[in-house]
C-alpha cells in the first residue's frame, strides 16, 4: 500500500513537472553568487532543482538508515550480553543452592510447641 502511495506521489509530481516544463521553455536567469549569473531555459532549471533536491532527499534516507542500523546493532549486542549475564547469574544460583543444601545440617525438632514457649515467654516476663 504504502509503495503505491509513493509510487502515485512521484507519478502525479512527474507529471506535473512536464507539463509545467512544456509551457514555460522562456529563459530565465539565475543569480549564483554576486557577478555571477546562469541563463537557462525555467524548465531546465526546475528540472536540476527537482534531481537535486531528489538526491539529497535520497542521501538523507541512506544516512538515517544507516544510523538505525548501527543503533539497532548496539541494542542486540546489548541484548546479548545481558543474557550472557543473566545464563551466568543463573548457574551460579543453581550451584548455590547445591551448595546450600550439600552444607545444610537439620534442624532438630523443637522440644516445645508454639503455645507453650508463649505461655514461658509470658510467666517470665510476669515475674
Amino acid at each position: 500500500m504504502i509503495r503505491a502511495v509513493n509510487f502515485l506521489i512521484i507519478f502525479v509530481s512527474c507529471l506535473a513537472l512536464v507539463l509545467f516544463s512544456l509551457e514555460n521553455t522562456e529563459p530565465a536567469v539565475i543569480k549564483v553568487i554576486k557577478g555571477v549569473d546562469l541563463q537557462a531555459p525555467l524548465c531546465i532549471e526546475l528540472i536540476v532543482a527537482m534531481g537535486l533536491g531528489a538526491i539529497l532527499a535520497g542521501m538523507f534516507s541512506v544516512w538515517f538508515r544507516m544510523l538505525r542500523l548501527l543503533e539497532s546493532r548496539k541494542q542486540i549486542r546489548q541484548i546479548r550480553e545481558k543474557d550472557s549475564r543473566i545464563q551466568k547469574l543463573e548457574k551460579d544460583l543453581e550451584q548455590y543452592k547445591v551448595e546450600i543444601s550439600e552444607n545444610d545440617p537439620q534442624l532438630p525438632a523443637g522440644s516445645e510447641s508454639a503455645p507453650q514457649k508463649a505461655q514461658a515467654i509470658q510467666a517470665l516476663a510476669k515475674s
